[in-house]
């Protein structure tokens, strides 16, 4: 990125959005790291000095999602860019997905996606522009039934409906000069398959081309390009990232 950045990074105490955060600090960027534990965030990011401010927060909650834009604001001057990665996991199988569970990770995963962008697109709008990242995934176009590690309906459908949120909020927001974008990764080295069986393991990496899972860090790159100024005129777009794996 061509200028230093005010930037929200949701998810910030582990897996992509860590790195995201920690990246986009070392470049010296103003980074707010959102996590729901401010412990957790301190000890995923040691060292990392004013230019990453601990934020703990529940996306799901409307008034935390307000409470951590302000803060950016009132810290930075200003908010340039939001990603999100907040998210939680679903493994359950559709037998055992009961609306409890669906409903709680719609919750955070939806409706949390859908808060945050509200709440960054305010100020953003004021200041005539900015650039909002949400997080989709591969499991999109071949569906999850579940299981060890693997995501169930329930995360299947919360990240399919992160697709339509954001090419409407592209259109919502394209008048203030606000772009909306997702990236939709493929299977990474995160804590969601950490529990993966050596078979699933297998499996996620004979669906890419390049036989292999995603490094948070190349996840996370896709999101920096997409707040940067080599990404103007993007807008409304859901980047695969994935090795290949749509066509694989």
């Amino acid at each position: 990125m061509s200028e230093e950045k005010n930037v929200i990074v949701t998810g910030a105490a582990s897996g992509i959005g860590q790195a995201c955060a920690r990246d986009l600090a070392a470049e010296g960027h103003r980074v707010l790291a959102l996590d729901l534990s401010a412990d957790a965030i301190e000890a995923a990011h040691p060292g990392a000095g004013n230019a990453l401010v601990p934020f703990a927060a529940d996306v799901s909650n409307a008034s935390d999602c307000e409470r951590a834009v302000d803060t950016a604001v009132e810290r930075f001057g200003g908010l340039d860019a939001m990603i999100h990665f907040a998210a939680i996991h679903s493994t359950a199988p559709w037998r055992d997905l009961g609306a409890d569970e669906f409903n709680r990770v719609l919750a955070v995963n939806v409706t949390g996606s859908f808060l945050m962008s509200q709440a960054a697109a305010r100020p953003m709008a004021e200041q005539g522009g900015g650039s909002i990242v949400l997080t989709a995934s591969g499991i999109v176009h071949v569906g999850g039934v579940g299981g060890t590690g693997r995501g169930g309906p329930a995360y299947a459908s919360s990240k399919a409906a992160i697709v339509a949120l954001t090419r409407s909020l592209a259109r919502a927001l394209g008048g203030d000069g606000i772009r909306v974008n997702a990236i939709a990764p493929g299977a990474t080295e995160t804590a969601m398959t950490a529990d993966y069986t050596e078979e699933d393991l297998a499996q996620a990496r004979s669906r890419s081309v390049l036989g292999r899972m995603g490094r948070p860090e190349e996840i996370a790159d896709a999101a920096r390009f997409l707040i940067s100024d080599r990404a103007t005129f993007i807008t409304g777009e859901v980047m695969n990232v994935n090795g290949g794996g749509s066509f694989a």
